[in-house]
């Protein structure tokens, strides 16, 4: 499976998805059927009953994968973003407190939830703070990541 996920990286999650039904989807069972039978033969005290178990229980959320181009097999990309944190992961015994490190892990995901929607964490903190205020509540979600971008790009071309 690994190898047919390197073959359609980079191709449209339509592309991946047509793909993964045609060439993943029955490997992807063979193994699932495998499993069970492997499961019904073995005793209580194995010790790879309980991995297979792990696995046939969020079977639905591997599978997943299957069911929309746009996810990965993997979860790399998420364990990279989180790297840096794990790497600092000393510094955060000196939030302060509970409260400190609660803010620091709010400001991490709104940090990431830039990046990830490619939006310039500082730019975009930088606008909320100075439009919050005389913001109406009903517009408040144009100030969310992934819809200031275009948000932004309109206002800039009304003022134009």
């Amino acid at each position: 499976m690994f190898e047919i996920e390197r073959e359609i990286n980079g191709l449209s999650a339509t592309e991946r998805l047509a793909a993964r039904q045609e060439k993943s989807k029955p490997l992807f069972d063979d193994m699932h059927a495998w499993l069970k039978r492997e499961r019904a033969t073995l005793s209580k005290s194995s010790e790879v009953v309980e991995p297979i178990d792990y696995m046939l229980k969020r079977w639905d959320g591997f599978a997943r994968f299957l069911e929309d181009g746009r996810i990965c097999l993997t979860n790399n990309a998420a364990e990279r973003a989180l790297r840096g944190i794990a790497l600092g992961r000393r510094n955060w015994t000196f939030a302060g407190s509970q409260r400190g490190a609660d803010r620091a892990a709010i400001m991490l995901s709104v940090i990431t939830t830039c990046r990830l929607n490619d939006v310039d964490p500082k730019a975009w903190l930088a606008d909320v703070f100075a439009r919050i205020a005389d913001l109406p509540v009903s517009r408040l979600h144009e100030l969310l990541p992934w819809q200031w971008k275009s948000h932004k790009g309109t206002a800039i071309a009304a003022v134009a």
